[in-house]
């Protein structure tokens, strides 16, 4: 019986199509689940139309890796260099399309693990060798999908469908036992890939639209029509040893026409976590939201096994929130009463740019033992991996790598924010502190580095 095609209206991407097999997937509890979780967590309350949610994301991935995948495999897109590898449609139509089916349903499943309000609710609430693509691959393998897996001719492989997810990295460090080969590695770089991912594709203009700002958006139809499989070129950093193992093997990569497409999405991600992703007021409440968790769950701690993982979703935490904020003697009162009333932590001072490493976490160390711990909170962006380093293939036919080509791409920022957050109304006693003491604070933080550098030297 031939398959129905399905469509379904997308601010971003105007329609999504699906077949029957993808609409299996859709439908099935997990994925359904993700209508109730934020894409950014508490950030609607920063930024009031952030508000999209991982169901309309995991969509958007899906048909941006299927354009990603019907590109780079086209016949004529396909080199000598390459052929072996990538099964085109013509050379290969089962494989192709078994490839191509997989593919899609992986870019669906690929955040059914994530918690209650995604990332924010992740560090430190999982026990120890968790996180949510371990969460995402006991789902991808467990009794509530396998009926799907099961009514699908031909049927895909759960563990293609869960490694093209993950990822080779992620796949290793959680210790899964799978290995991949060539063309596994690149399909889940089509997905979750660090330079050419649709997952980060996807986000970044989905999440600008919804927040209202412009810093997310970049030429993504240019770049995707030349995304192309390619063998890489010597690499312009790392140890030598790791460059010439990876010299010649096939990866993702872009066509000359395609690089500043490449570097504008590259900015776009800077700016997203700079402006969005890691402002001020989101981070606290990150903080907040956290503290009550770690009352709230049993334990402090979110279940890992799948059926309780599905019962749970921002809806339940947001009334638990409500109830919590009400009530003085909830576990987790004082942080629900700051995230339904907006009584967050202020910021009390922000790292200077002459500061050493280290500085501004001293510094909160200083006021939470002055003001309290209860006060005090220190926060902070995560620190920006080095640029990318992909293939591009220049008009004459040669690959080169993307940083011998571009001065942006070399030249990203890599600064840290840093924060010491107080509560509201200790914040003007707070910075007058800081401010006197700040000097004495640091100095006291170096002298205490060297001694412990002189005790293991000594050693």
């Amino acid at each position: 019986m031939p398959q129905q095609v399905h469509e379904v209206r997308d601010p971003v991407h105007v329609f999504v199509h699906y077949d029957d097999d993808e609409q299996a997937v859709i439908d099935s509890s997990p994925f359904q689940r993700l209508r109730y979780i934020h894409q950014l967590a508490l950030s609607y309350l920063v930024y009031p139309g952030a508000t999209d949610k991982r169901f309309e994301h995991s969509l958007g991935v899906m048909y941006l890796a299927g354009r990603i995948y019907d590109v780079a495999t086209r016949p004529d897109k396909v080199t000598d260099e390459i052929r072996d590898v990538v099964p085109t449609a013509g050379s290969d139509p089962r494989g192709h399309s078994y490839w191509r089916s997989t593919l899609r349903m992986a870019a669906l499943c690929h955040d059914t693990g994530h918690l209650p309000f995604s990332h924010a609710a992740e560090d430190g609430l999982l026990p120890s060798g968790w996180d949510h693509e371990r969460i995402t691959w006991e789902i991808v393998h467990s009794d509530v999908l396998a009926p799907v897996w099961n009514s699908i001719v031909p049927k895909p492989d759960p563990d293609h469908v869960a490694k093209l997810a993950l990822g080779p990295a992620k796949v290793e460090k959680l210790r899964l036992g799978l290995t991949f080969n060539t063309w596994e590695a690149i399909l889940a770089e089509i997905i979750v890939g660090d330079v050419f991912g649709a997952d980060r594709m996807d986000y970044l203009l989905r999440d600008s639209l919804h927040a209202g700002v412009a810093y997310g958006r970049f030429d993504h139809n240019r770049l995707i029509d030349t995304l192309r499989v390619m063998p890489r070129p010597p690499q312009e950093r790392g140890e030598e040893e790791a460059a010439e193992a990876r010299e010649g093997e096939p990866a993702l990569g872009c066509e000359r026409g395609g690089l500043e497409s490449a570097e504008a999405m590259q900015l776009a991600r800077y700016f997203m976590f700079a402006q969005v992703y890691f402002h001020a007021t989101r981070l606290i409440y990150d903080a907040h939201l956290k503290d009550f968790l770690a009352a709230w769950l049993h334990e402090g701690k979110f279940a890992t096994d799948v059926d309780s993982h599905l019962r749970l979703n921002d809806n339940d935490v947001l009334a638990a929130i409500a109830a919590a904020a009400r009530d003085p003697g909830a576990p987790g009162h004082d942080a629900a009463r700051r995230i339904q009333h907006r009584e967050h932590f202020r910021v009390a001072h922000l790292r200077k740019p002459e500061d050493r490493p280290g500085a501004t976490r001293a510094i909160a160390d200083a006021a939470a033992e002055h003001f309290g711990p209860d006060s005090v909170r220190y926060g902070a962006s995560p620190r920006r991996p080095d640029p990318p380093d992909f293939p591009v293939r220049e008009r004459d036919g040669h690959s080169y790598s993307s940083l011998s080509l571009s001065d942006v791409l070399r030249t990203l920022p890599a600064s840290r924010d840093e924060y010491v957050f107080v509560a509201p109304e200790l914040r003007d006693r707070a910075k007058t502190w800081i401010e006197n003491e700040r000097e004495r604070i640091i100095a006291d933080a170096l002298a205490k580095a060297d001694e412990v550098n002189e005790e293991e030297v000594s050693r």
